[in-house]
């Protein structure tokens, strides 16, 4: 049977909320619609119990104290708060000094955590930028590696976002607790996907978003960690102190409770869920890369995210192809950057050179991907790559036997 057109497969980008999440959500716009920051009466009451009970069921899926929960408007306002908040109250120098503090990240990090560091960098601290291997992983042995004596914070996500790959977060985690360095992950892609235990896996703080997770967008999460050691942060945003004062602002309750139940559907059902997509996943790999010739699945072959897959397609255009599967919802790289023509600074990061990151689709399966959608959507890739490759005259080339990359093409 045809699947229902169009196909949505680009849930690393977003997701579907969850009908019982809008559920759990709907009261919070007509019944409970108090200001949580309001003691004096019982709406104000009736309000703050949602965010406590949201607070807990966030808490439990990462393995955290509720008291341990920040609310935000999304990981990228998480992460800005972690790494600029971090940076500012473990600063070894006042600000307008340079020489403030060193800080290690990755070179295929979200924009959300790349920028705030090339802020920082203005601003008087040092940054490095680990350039990951072909395998797309950061190791605790790189940023062993980068450390120095005045680094003061290490910020590693914990599954890159356009090819899946998992890095080595516990391990990180434990060597800058050695170091008595503070530990900040981006974990937007993980939770709720893989089993998280912040304290376990030695994290001091962990930001994430709720729409990726099939909660609302508009909310999202940091973990700043109370206990050995106890994490401090300086305050981005001031006002009327709300979340212990890291985070001022009126919480976003309808946003809080559908943010709860998104995470403690996940708690319950992700392990299912993640086996499934797995099976999917892998058989639309098999099928596309058995039916098609030069293409190359990026990142490690094993350790990545089960719902997502990176897929670059030679001597094809990633924008023509996804105009040849229109009715097919994918991407060509993170969707805060598919605006640009530029190749995917992630995939350039791992080595993969312009055309192949040109040709590159990112496509990433959710909770009502099916097995029809999956067989529809590798038949149509396939159908595409193959008419665009026969307009390709290098494509003939190649099937010739001719080295492309030695052709020395003339100027006009």
């Amino acid at each position: 049977m045809a699947p229902k057109l169009p196909i949505y497969l680009d849930h690393a980008a977003t997701t579907r909320t969850d009908p019982r999440v809008v559920e759990a959500m709907l009261p919070t716009f007509t019944e409970i619609f108090g200001n949580p920051g309001s003691r004096n009466h019982s709406f104000g009451w009736a309000a703050e119990a949602a965010v406590d009970t949201a607070r807990d069921q966030v808490a439990a899926l990462i393995g955290a104290d509720p008291k341990e929960i920040v609310f935000t408007s999304g990981a990228t306002e998480s992460n800005n708060l972690a790494i600029k908040g971090a940076a500012s109250m473990y600063a070894l120098k006042p600000a307008g000094e340079t020489g403030r503090g060193h800080i290690i990240t990755a070179l295929h990090e979200h924009k959300a955590v790349l920028d705030p560091c090339k802020r920082l960098q203005k601003e008087g601290f040092d940054v490095t930028y680990l350039e990951p291997g072909q395998d797309g992983i950061i190791t605790r042995q790189m940023v062993e590696a980068a450390m120095r004596e005045d680094t003061i914070l290490v910020t590693i996500m914990w599954a890159n976002n356009e090819i899946g790959t998992i890095n080595e977060i516990p391990e990180i985690g434990a060597l800058c607790h050695q170091k008595n360095v503070i530990f900040h992950t981006d974990a937007t892609q993980w939770v709720g996907k893989m089993p998280t235990d912040v304290k376990k896996d030695e994290v001091d703080l962990l930001s994430f978003s709720g729409h990726k997770l099939y909660g609302p967008k508009g909310v999202g999460v940091l973990y700043v960690r109370r206990r050995r050691p106890r994490v401090r942060l300086t305050a981005i945003q001031e006002g009327g102190g709300q979340e212990r004062g890291i985070r001022s602002g009126t919480l976003n309750v309808s946003g809080i409770v559908g943010l709860g139940k998104a995470c403690e559907l996940a708690m319950h059902e992700m392990d299912a869920e993640r086996e499934r997509l797995f099976k999917l996943r892998r058989k639309l790999e098999e099928t596309v890369t058995k039916a098609l010739t030069v293409t190359q699945i990026n990142g490690h072959p094993e350790k990545r995210l089960a719902h997502l897959t990176n897929i670059s397609f030679g001597f094809v255009e990633g924008e023509s192809l996804m105009m040849a599967t229109k009715e097919i919802a994918m991407s060509s790289g993170s969707a805060c950057t598919s605006a640009s023509l530029e190749p995917s600074y992630v995939l350039k990061s791992l080595g993969v050179g312009d055309d192949l990151a040109h040709s590159s689709l990112r496509i990433s399966l959710g909770r009502w991907t099916t097995e029809e959608e999956i067989d529809y959507a590798a038949a149509k890739i396939i159908e595409a790559v193959n008419k665009l490759r026969d307009l390709s005259p290098l494509f003939d080339m190649y099937n010739e036997g001719i080295d492309i990359s030695k052709i020395e093409w003339a100027a006009h």
